[in-house]
Parts: structure tokens; C-alpha cells; sequence
């Protein structure tokens, strides 16, 4: 077996405004893995400023693993749990090798036989952006969005959200919010007080991450359902990711397979989240359509009906080709 591997940059069709400030741009990984003739394509998808293997060693580890490639193909990936992104990046390849195909997963969705059902993600910025974003996606039709907040005064978000909610009942949109860390300790509890009155479906990542005795008086107390999203990431093993939930008892965990280690890893952190009565859905973390394809098919594989936070990658300008589009509000592949 032979493999390489190239860096490349993803330039934003707009500056996407997130809790990390605003992106222009976003650089990722592809790894190429090559047994005899056939060569496979998986997405090392590094997210820098979030993710737990953003280190300056990063390109070194990566070429060590082209270079032992035929050992990590055989002997399994454990040894590189501290560096998620790789993990996810090789997982993809060696799934398409094993299928000798161009797919991670075969199942309805990946067939072109079955849509996933999706939100409408509503980016942070002015005011003026975030309605105009509203807008769109309710014209396409999504019954679930989420918004990101945290970007503008507080009391302007709410009252978008409150606009919203008097024009279309729980039961007809349902609304996600996602705080990325942005709330204080000291005001975070009266934050939730004024949103639950929203009927929200829920908040990711109220407060920072580690604040692990914080975050579960919230997760005790909260009037409105709280999900784990940032939390999630670098907790690398088993014992580490029960022992996290257990403490915090979450209503929610959202997992984007590139920052918590890959699907191997989402399968144990739905096992142990369901074994506690934990919710959980699946969202991808700006990867171009080489690992958003995968995590599509890797979602479609665990036959749920709830909404997913992926979409098509339009977010780029120079994505790599994809057969992925939305219709009625729930992604699809072309086959």
C-alpha cells in the first residue's frame, strides 16, 4: 500500500462569521491511499483554533502515517486518537478500499433512495444577514433552523427569535440556537430562563468548555434542553467520554465526527449517550464534500429520524465535485 497527502485551502463564497471570529478561508487535508492500482480519497479535515490535534507536528504525524500506511491499515488507528482529524481522514479511505468503491457507506441514502432530514443553519452577523438567511431558509421550505448566536447584542437575537416564533408555532418550526461557548457563568442560567419562553427545541455549548461542574448545575437546573457540542472535543477515550457525560448529564450531544475522532468514535459516544438516556445528532464542522459525503452516509447508517446539522458544501467556492442536494428540506445524493 502506498499514500500521500496534500494540503489544501477552501476559500468561503462570504466571510463566514463564527465564535472563532470571522473565516475567509479554511485549510484541510486529503489523504490518498493507494492499493495496487485503485487510489481512494479521505479527508483529514483539521480545523484550526478547535481542534484538539491543531499542533504544529501535525503535517509531520501525517506524513509518518503515509509512510507506515500498510501498518494503520492492518493494526487499526487507536495509536492516533490524539489526533481526531487524522483518524477521520483514514477511516474514510480504508472504508472505501474495503468497499471498492467511491462510498464510506451503502445504504438507502448513499443509493439515492432516501433523504435526510436537515436544519437550516442560520450563520452569525448583522442583524440585517441573519433575517435575510432566515428568510431564505424558510422559503425552502426547512421546518427546523438553528441559529447561531452570541455574534450581536443578546436582546437583538432574542427578539429575532421571538419574531419567529409569533409567525410559526412549535408545531409547525422547530428552533435550535447554538451559544458556541458565548454566555458568562454568571448570567448564562438567566439567558436560558428568557429563551425557554421561546419554546426552543435547545442551546449548544452554553458556556465554554471545562467548566465541567458549571455546565452540569445547568444541564440540572435549565428550563430550556442543553446539548454538548465543543465539550466533546479531545476527550479521546472511553473512560474519559462516560466519565464526562455522567458528570454532566447533557440533554443532548452533537457530534461532528472530524473533531471527536471519527465514527468509530461517534459510535461509542452514541452507545454510552444512549445508555444514559442522552439524545444525541450528528453535524459536520466546514469539511469540503470528499468528508461531508461520508458523514452524510455514516448518518444515513444510523437510521434516525431527528434533524442533522449537514449540508451540501455551497459554502465554498472551490469545493470538490459532489452528488449531495437538498430538496424539501433533507439532503440526497445523485446516483
Amino acid at each position: 500500500m502506498k499514500a500521500r497527502f496534500e494540503k489544501y485551502t477552501l476559500e468561503f463564497v462570504r466571510p463566514s462569521g463564527t465564535s472563532r471570529g470571522v473565516l475567509w478561508n479554511k485549510n484541510t487535508y486529503f489523504v490518498y491511499v493507494a492499493n495496487g492500482e485503485k487510489e481512494v480519497v479521505g479527508e483529514c479535515a483539521l480545523f484550526e483554533g478547535l481542534s484538539s490535534d491543531d499542533r504544529p507536528e501535525y503535517e509531520e504525524v501525517l506524513q509518518e502515517v503515509c509512510t507506515n500506511i500498510s501498518y494503520y491499515f492492518s493494526h487499526g488507528l487507536e495509536s492516533l486518537a490524539a489526533y481526531p482529524s487524522i483518524v477521520f481522514g483514514l477511516e474514510q479511505a480504508f472504508l472505501r478500499l474495503k468497499n471498492k468503491s467511491s462510498q464510506c457507506y451503502d445504504n438507502a441514502f448513499s443509493r439515492g433512495e432516501r433523504g435526510i432530514p436537515i436544519n437550516g443553519l442560520i450563520w452569525m452577523g448583522t442583524e440585517e444577514f441573519m433575517l435575510s438567511q432566515i428568510e431564505e431558509k424558510l422559503a425552502e421550505g426547512f421546518t427546523c433552523l438553528k441559529m447561531k448566536i452570541g455574534a450581536i447584542d443578546f436582546f437583538k437575537e432574542f427578539e429575532i427569535l421571538k419574531n419567529l416564533r409569533k409567525r410559526f408555532p412549535v408545531e409547525e418550526l422547530e428552533l435550535r440556537v447554538d451559544a458556541n461557548g458565548a454566555f458568562d457563568v454568571k448570567n448564562a442560567y438567566n439567558r436560558l430562563d428568557e429563551l425557554s419562553k421561546l419554546d426552543l427545541h435547545s442551546i449548544e455549548q452554553v458556556i465554554r468548555p471545562k467548566q465541567i461542574d458549571a455546565m452540569a448545575l445547568l444541564c440540572r437546573t435549565s428550563p430550556l434542553a442543553i446539548a454538548l457540542d465543543e465539550e466533546l472535543i479531545g476527550v479521546n477515550t472511553r473512560l474519559e467520554r462516560q466519565s464526562l457525560l455522567e458528570q454532566i448529564m447533557p440533554q443532548y450531544i452533537v457530534l461532528k465526527p472530524a473533531l471527536v475522532g471519527g465514527f468509530k468514535a461517534c459510535d461509542e459516544w452514541i452507545e454510552i449517550a444512549e445508555s444514559l438516556g442522552i439524545s444525541w445528532w450528528i453535524t459536520s464542522a466546514l469539511e469540503s464534500n470528499v468528508g461531508l459525503e461520508a458523514i452524510a452516509q455514516y448518518t444515513a447508517s444510523k437510521n434516525t429520524s431527528a434533524f442533522q446539522g449537514l449540508g451540501t458544501g455551497k459554502l465554498f467556492t472551490n469545493n470538490t465535485p459532489s452528488a449531495l442536494f437538498i430538496k424539501e428540506a433533507q439532503l440526497w445524493t445523485k446516483v
